[in-house]
């Protein structure tokens, strides 16, 4: 049962069950992006509460986490394919939708479709919640793609800056 706050709304905990099971709807046929975008919402949540965001900043990652790749489908339907490029292209007007339809506050529904828009680009990276988006889609990506060596070490360099990222990283693949 979805918590309603006194004001008639529901929390921010209800809101994120209320986006999972959308995104859930959105994705259930494709159970691999699903896990996917469950994986690194896991990994931001962890993250961002190890690093000690507020909680405003921490509901913010957690919406961009769920929908970061809402733009796979979208590219698909539109393009018949899709890439980095096109997810960050696709993805912030049905990301958009989504949190209006679910009455997602304005300043939140547009720092995810900011963050949806930028998580494949990892240069000038403003914000901690857009450092730690990247780094949970690299924990679960690495995996996916079977990095090793030297391509690890590359992203462990030039990717992760969080002390809580770094320690997931290592324990996860190694000391690096």
């Amino acid at each position: 049962m979805i918590k309603v706050k006194t004001d008639g709304g529901i929390s921010m905990t209800g809101k994120i069950a209320l986006l999972t099971q959308r995104m859930i709807g959105y994705e259930g046929d494709c159970v691999k992006r699903v896990n996917h975008f469950l994986t690194v919402y896991a990994f931001a949540k962890t993250i961002g509460e190890l690093e000690g965001l507020d909680d405003a900043t921490l509901f913010t990652l957690s919406t961009a986490a769920l929908v970061h790749d809402v733009g796979i489908r979208a590219s698909l339907a539109k393009l018949g394919h899709y890439d980095a490029g096109l997810q960050q292209e696709e993805g912030p007007p049905v990301a958009r939708e989504m949190l209006r339809e679910l009455d997602f506050p304005a300043d939140v529904i547009e720092r995810v479709c900011y963050l949806v828009s930028r998580h494949h680009t990892y240069t000038d990276i403003e914000g901690l919640d857009y450092q730690i988006l990247v780094e949970a889609d690299f924990l679960v990506n690495i995996f996916g793609k079977g990095m090793c060596g030297e391509q690890l070490e590359a992203v462990r360099k030039n990717i992760f800056k969080t002390r809580a990222g770094l320690t997931i990283l290592r324990s996860m693949y190694g000391k690096l």
